[in-house]
């Protein structure tokens, strides 16, 4: 395997591990400079898709969220982006780990996606500075 080859499959992993699938529509809000490009390029190099942003105004399969404290209020965030999830959609809300600017304590991710009528169901780390909360809506839409 060429040295590009395993570089492209280790950066597609990356978008793997959030458990994305090819075709699928993703919407970006959030982005930031300190966003991590690689899991950026794996995400469309696995769906085949360009990310959509915070414009698009067509039902997405999931919203890719970073945020950070300090960030606007993640409730009213939360609330916002739920109207472009289609029916299983999910959210991959991404946040700096411990020990980086803009931590989030999971306390407040639990308590404001509670709020929010969403469950979390796991978390990883998603790249080298960022974790990430996968969130779903309780029961059926």
């Amino acid at each position: 395997m060429s040295a590009t080859a395993g570089q492209a499959q280790g950066e597609r992993g990356l978008a793997e591990r959030l458990g994305l699938k090819p075709g699928q529509v993703v919407q970006e809000v959030g982005w930031d400079e300190d966003s991590d490009e690689a899991l950026r390029q794996s995400i469309e190099e696995l769906t085949g898709n360009e990310m959509v942003d915070e414009d698009y105004e067509e039902v997405v399969d999931v919203v890719l969220l970073w945020y950070r404290e300090g960030d606007d209020d993640l409730f009213d965030i939360l609330s916002g982006v739920t109207t472009a999830l289609a029916d299983g959609g999910q959210i991959w809300l991404l946040t700096p780990k411990a020990g980086r600017d803009g931590h989030v304590e999971p306390s407040d991710i639990g308590e404001d996606a509670t709020t929010a009528g969403l469950a979390q169901t796991s978390s990883i780390s998603a790249a080298r500075d960022w974790s990430g909360t996968r969130l779903v809506f309780k029961g059926r839409r």
